[in-house]
C-alpha cells in the first residue's frame, strides 16, 4: 500500500470527488463511500467493458488535523495479465490478429498506469488548494540541544530553558550559570554585570 500525506487546507471529500469524476468514464467505473472522516474510492473496470482486461484499485482518503492521508491499495493485475496473454497467443498464431486487438492492448496499458494517474489527480487537487508534502506549521519544531524541548520554528530562544536556538552557543553567567538574553548587559537572575 502506497501512502502519501498532504498538509494544508485540503479536504478528503474534494479528492474523493475529483477521483470519482475523473475515473468514472470509458471502461472504468469509480464509486465513492464515506464513513466519518474517511472516504474510500473504488476504481475498477466495468463488468462488460468493450476492451482490455479486468482490474480494480482502492483509494482511502483520511481527513486529519493537518490535511489528508491518501492510501493507494494494490492493483488487481490478473485480468490485465490474462488480456495481454490472450493478445500474445492470438498474435503468435497470426501476426495480423494484433490489428483486431489494438483496443485491448491500449486499454491494458492505460490500466497498467492507473496508480500513476490517481497520484497525478491527487497532486493536481493538492496544488490547486496550496497543500503539499511539506510539514504543516503545527508540526514544524526545533529541538533545544540543551534540554530537548520542542520549540516553534523561528523561535529565537528555548521556551523552557531560555537557551538560544540554532547554531549559536549560549554564554552563561559566570556567577550563577543563568543564560542571559542577547544584548543584556547584566544577568537577570543574579544581577552581575558583563
Amino acid at each position: 500500500m502506497d501512502t502519501r500525506i498532504y498538509h494544508g487546507k485540503i479536504l478528503a471529500q474534494d479528492i474523493a470527488a475529483a477521483l470519482t469524476h475523473r475515473f468514472n468514464r470509458g471502461n472504468l467505473i469509480a464509486q465513492q463511500m464515506h464513513t466519518n472522516d474517511q472516504y474510500i474510492v473504488q476504481i475498477s473496470t466495468r463488468q462488460f467493458a468493450s476492451s482490455g482486461g479486468q482490474t480494480a484499485l482502492g483509494v482511502t482518503i483520511h481527513q486529519n488535523e493537518d490535511g489528508v492521508t491518501v492510501k493507494l491499495g494494490k492493483q488487481a493485475w490478473l485480468g490485465i495479465a490474462a488480456s495481454l496473454g490472450a493478445t500474445l497467443l492470438s498474435v503468435s498464431k497470426n501476426p495480423l490478429n494484433l490489428l483486431s486487438r489494438l483496443d485491448d492492448v491500449a486499454q491494458d496499458f492505460e490500466n497498467l498506469n492507473l496508480d500513476d494517474q490517481i497520484w497525478d489527480t491527487v497532486q493536481e487537487i493538492a496544488e490547486a488548494v496550496g497543500a503539499s508534502h511539506d510539514l504543516s506549521e503545527r508540526l514544524k519544531r526545533t529541538g533545544c540541544v540543551y534540554c530537548g524541548t520542542a520549540n516553534p520554528t523561528g523561535q529565537p530562544r528555548c521556551l523552557a530553558c531560555g537557551a538560544p536556538l540554532g547554531g549559536v552557543q549560549p554564554v552563561p553567567c559566570p556567577d550563577c550559570g543563568f543564560i542571559p538574553a542577547a544584548g543584556e548587559t547584566k544577568c537577570s537572575n543574579c544581577g552581575r554585570k558583563f
